[in-house]
């Protein structure tokens, strides 16, 4: 079986996964050949991941010669790991110098680059993918088939609340992420994987958006109203010090990606989630009009005490409730440290919140009945697994419809987008108004590169 050449650009935290994927699992179908990152210490980390297994080492790149490395590699597929904001620049320069792109979510952050992705897809006729790993979770999976079962009817609006706790969401008010020039705020960031789970689990494509929302939790001008006094600028071992610092000597992991590479690029991963330049929004509530009729009402919160999401979707027939708890409870120990719910490591669990999931379906006039969700092993209860399949075998007859491509990345990110202009104006967005062919239904994607919710449905 011949080999797919690839490179993967950007290896910080994220690229472990398709490096894994192409040198373990798939390394008879795919040779990572190749990796493109500015910073040599998180560069050498990857390539020398690759010789432990036994394999030829990948060249490394810097990004101003993508076009140099696809050539001489004779690369064929780039996979695309690195800051949200550097996005479309690395697929537009991928697929121009003839290659396919695989790209994690979100597929960039904001109209402008959105658009010059679109005119790179219909100039070059390569394909882009973008990796939902949400969809293939089981119990979204569930969901999505109990909506296309027509089990309870037409769809007519979708509550949909999501949790992130003060280890989790705290995480994105320290990294780059802070920064919505970087990021596009979570709205964009986060956000894009839940939007893509409403357009696919309910095929429409969103209309309109309101947005509102704010910095109320992190950020220094919150930390001085709540009078948290003077805080240290990054997290240390030394001098009084909270829950809420992260230290990068405590995990090998992030000290050897982070800590020792930051004398090459000043990028410092462990920033106060309570200082200045925090530019990005920890609570967040939206109404999106759908396309189908369908309405949703969705809210984010980056500062819980526990971590998971609740989905309401109401249809004529019926209602469907999906809760997942993937953290009950933080504390800290006597170092404080937090310390994950017990119940996630198998103990007893300490709160009336244990970690798990629960899909409930109540017709008309009739009792309501729970729904089996069926796990499989690895990441997001087998969905990971299921997901790099996808990627580096090609797609299977899936009647879920599962895999995405640029057009459903355009659809989630158009949400965030709209959602940030509304919160600069104060106005409802549509989002036929960004500036994107697609989103205005003027675009006429390649054949076999745009394959709609609604024809996959």
């Amino acid at each position: 079986m011949s080999q797919l050449r690839y490179a993967v650009v950007g290896t910080g935290h994220r690229a472990q996964m398709y490096v894994d994927a192409i040198t373990d699992t798939y390394r008879d179908r795919a040779a990572l050949v190749a990796l493109c990152e500015p910073n040599p210490v998180r560069a050498a980390v990857y390539v020398d991941r690759v010789v432990e297994k036994g394999l030829d080492a990948p060249s490394v790149w810097t990004p101003d010669r993508l076009e140099e490395m696809v050539a001489a590699e004779r690369i064929e597929r780039v996979v695309i790991c690195s800051r949200d904001d550097t996005h479309a620049e690395m697929i537009v320069r991928s697929l121009d110098a003839g290659a396919d792109v695989v790209v994690e979510k979100p597929l960039t952050i904001d109209a402008e680059s959105a658009a010059r992705i679109e005119d790179a897809v219909a100039r070059t006729g390569r394909r882009v993918v973008i990796t939902f790993n949400y969809r293939y979770s089981p119990r979204n999976s569930a969901l999505r088939e109990i909506i296309r079962s027509g089990r309870i009817g037409r769809v007519t609006s979708i509550d949909f609340s999501w949790m992130l706790d003060t280890k989790h969401g705290a995480d994105y008010f320290r990294r780059w992420h802070r920064d919505k020039k970087n990021s596009g705020g979570l709205l964009v960031h986060k956000s894009s994987h839940h939007f893509d789970l409403v357009n696919w689990w309910i095929a429409s494509e969103p209309r309109r958006v309101f947005a509102s929302g704010g910095l109320r939790f992190y950020g220094a001008e919150n930390a001085a109203a709540r009078g948290l006094g003077t805080r240290p600028e990054r997290g240390t071992h030394e001098g009084a010090h909270d829950a809420f610092e992260l230290d990068l000597r405590d995990d090998p992991r992030l000290a050897q990606l982070y800590l020792e590479a930051e004398q090459h690029d000043g990028y410092r991963r462990d920033l106060d989630v309570f200082g200045d330049g925090i530019t990005i929004e920890d609570n967040l509530a939206l109404v999106v009009d759908y396309a189908s009729g369908a309405t949703l009402s969705y809210s984010l919160n980056a500062h819980s005490p526990w971590e998971g999401y609740r989905v309401a979707v109401n249809g004529t027939e019926g209602r469907a409730e999906l809760e997942v708890v993937e953290r009950g409870s933080l504390v800290v120990d006597e170092g404080l440290h937090p310390v994950l719910d017990p119940s996630l490591s198998g103990g007893e669990a300490s709160t009336l919140r244990p970690s798990g999931e629960r899909l409930i379906v109540q017709r008309h006039w009739e009792e309501p009945v729970e729904v089996e969700i069926v796990t499989g092993e690895g990441g997001h209860g087998g969905g990971d697994a299921l997901l790099l399949s996808d990627v580096f075998v090609g797609p299977q007859d899936d009647p879920l419809g599962r895999p995405a491509d640029w057009t459903d990345g355009v659809r989630s990110i158009a949400v965030g987008i709209a959602g940030n202009r509304s919160l600069e104006t104060g106005l409802p967005v549509r989002v036929s108004e960004l500036g994107v062919a697609l989103l205005a239904g003027d675009a006429v994607a390649p054949a076999g590169h745009g394959v709609s919710a609604e024809s996959r449905a």
